[in-house]
């Protein structure tokens, strides 16, 4: 007779599932897409050796965080509710202690704060996207581009208005439920994406440009390959994904028995890996063609592009769904986000989820003002300058290393470390599916690897 402690739990009440496979796939898909996906990804492999700096990528992607997405989806799969009930119930259920519960608080803060200054950005993305139909980007050049931004940026109550728009949509889908809400839109906004990605990969294609863009991209130059590079490209999907936040562990408590969570990993991980590589080319011919400059950063997005629109045919429409296109990536990572702080009080205290969604969203909007000051009236405060290397850091600059480099990693081990040596092999292979070598290989790679990787990726950052 099998194990009953070894069993998975019975997934969450029918009321609050996925309804399908594919709506899982959108949702979670969503959930791993975000902001950095459309700017960062490309440049970070463009700057970093090309098609060399994706092999490294991709090696990470296999030796991280596949395994750490599969560690979450095992949790949530056996567990059954959100990251600290299951937590809690898997480490009951192993006969260990329950105290292994408090590793969620650590990732819930690492998601409360990262949405904090998310739904700022995200919030700016709309500005421009309705900035372009209204204002429009013809005969912008460079000073009245950074103008423009700092215009924005400099107005505390544009930013907020922004800000608490964007959150107020993120509430109000969570508030409709998991299928109702989340499924329902991702399975709208998703398509979508990918459908704009596409159009402006095309409309670059034709525009010119198009050659460098991908020769920047994918071109192999192994000389800009350095330790320091190799090891930032493994680390790169593990940090702009966002495993180790705990978000999957309640997205696979919401999974029904039927659906198979290894494949679901794999393609999670090619989706959003194809959005960010088609992201790239549909960001660079722009660049390229008007002779910018790709090593911009977030500048790039905001001050650079804008330039770029302003000198081609159509070019305020095409800036108004770039930017729509990144409001949405936004939208779709911030409610995986929002639901990670709603299901502990729906689950846990028996919130209803409206009122649950409210009151996070709130605290949400309250905890992103340090973050929208920092760009104009708390501009010179910096809250971490008696330390060194950290006196030039604002408070934007403090909550996202605070989040990416300190909480986001912590969690992330002790994730990798709890399905690892906390849950039996047969728990693990039992809530995904997995026997044979493939469960020895996880279970080697969530006992050793990922640890070591996480650590590694940590030390390149602060040395």
């Amino acid at each position: 007779m099998v194990n009953e402690a070894l069993k998975p739990t019975a997934p969450a009440a029918e009321s609050n599932q996925w309804s399908s496979r594919a709506g899982f796939l959108m949702a979670a898909i969503g959930s791993a897409v975000g902001l950095g996906s459309i700017w960062k990804f490309p440049y970070e492999v463009g700057e970093n050796g090309g098609g060399a700096f994706l092999i490294f990528y991709l090696l990470g992607m296999v030796l991280v965080v596949i395994p750490l997405l599969l560690a979450e989806f095992a949790i949530g799969r056996r567990g059954g509710g959100d990251a600290v009930s299951s937590l809690d119930a898997v480490a009951r259920a192993a006969r260990r202690s329950p105290a292994w519960a408090w590793v969620a608080p650590v990732a819930l803060a690492g998601g409360y704060l990262i949405l904090t200054y998310y739904a700022v950005i995200a919030g700016m993305t709309l500005d421009y996207a309705l900035s372009a139909l209204v204002t429009g980007f013809a005969g912008v050049d460079a000073a009245l581009s950074r103008a423009r931004f700092a215009e924005l940026v400099g107005d505390p109550l544009r930013l907020a208005l922004s800000q608490a728009i964007f959150l107020a949509a993120t509430v109000a889908i969570v508030a409709r439920g998991v299928g109702g809400g989340i499924e329902r839109a991702c399975t709208v906004l998703m398509p979508v994406l990918f459908g704009l990605v596409l159009l402006l990969v095309g409309y670059g294609a034709v525009q010119g440009g198009f050659g460098a863009a991908a020769r920047f991209m994918f071109e192999p130059r192994m000389e800009a390959v350095t330790a320091r590079t190799a090891i930032e490209a493994l680390g790169l999907g593990f940090f702009s994904i966002g495993v180790g936040l705990g978000a999957m562990i309640t997205y696979a408590a919401y999974t029904r028995a039927d659906i198979r969570l290894v494949p679901a990993a794999a393609v999670i991980v090619a989706g959003d890996t194809a959005l960010s590589v088609l992201a790239g080319l549909a960001v660079f011919p722009f660049v390229f063609a008007h002779g910018l400059d790709p090593a911009e950063g977030a500048s790039l997005v905001f001050v650079t592009l804008p330039i770029a629109f302003g000198a081609i045919t159509g070019g305020n429409v095409i800036g108004s769904l770039f930017f729509a296109l990144l409001a949405i990536a936004a939208l779709a990572s911030a409610m995986s986000l929002l639901e990670l702080l709603v299901a502990p009080l729906v689950q846990r205290f028996g919130w209803r989820r409206g009122p649950a969604a409210l009151a996070a969203g709130l605290a949400v909007l309250a905890g992103g003002v340090p973050t929208l000051l920092s760009f104009n009236l708390w501009q010179g405060v910096r809250p971490l300058a008696f330390l060194a290397g950290w006196a030039d850091a604002d408070l934007f600059e403090t909550i996202d290393a605070a989040a990416s480099n300190l909480l986001l990693p912590a969690a992330g081990i002790a994730f990798a470390v709890f399905a690892g040596h906390v849950m039996p092999a047969a728990m693990v292979g039992r809530a995904l599916d997995l026997d044979g070598r493939w469960l020895r290989w996880l279970m080697l790679a969530l006992r050793w690897v990922v640890p070591g990787a996480i650590l590694l990726f940590l030390a390149a950052g602060f040395f």
